[in-house]
């Protein structure tokens, strides 16, 4: 799974400033210049921490009701969403080399055919790894 949405307790700060922490998930906070910005911020902190979780096979938790985290005066939830998908796609983009074997009758048909070997298995794995 790879779309997620999590509960964030924002506090305002001085000056308009935003504090956002994620009660459900350990080391997940963040801040912003404002309510925009927190936002924005919220969920790319959101994203990058369930990626963690995603890489290092850490369980994670359910998502918190609203009615079941405790906020004080200055505290409002919010929900926020994030793909790590498409945060992944962003951020690890470092091209990895690999070796494959294939029938040399395929090989003579596709250098026939002019294709790029790196962007037809690119191709063929985004399909596959999107349908799984």
């Amino acid at each position: 799974m790879s779309r997620y949405c999590y509960p964030a307790v924002f506090t305002l700060e001085e000056q308009g400033v935003f504090s956002i922490v994620f009660p459900d998930l350990e080391g997940c906070y963040t801040c912003g210049d404002d309510l925009t910005d927190g936002i924005m911020m919220a969920e790319d902190v959101l994203a990058f921490t369930l990626y963690d979780y995603e890489r290092e096979n850490r369980e994670i938790p359910a998502p918190s009701l609203p009615e079941d985290i405790p906020i004080e005066d200055g505290q409002f939830i919010n929900y926020i969403a994030c793909d790590t998908l498409v945060y992944r796609k962003r951020h690890n983009n470092k091209a990895v080399k690999k070796t494959l074997t294939i029938p040399e009758w395929l090989n003579e048909s596709a250098m026939a055919m002019g294709l790029n070997f790196s962007q037809v298995l690119q191709e063929a794995l985004i399909q596959k790894t999107q349908s799984y």
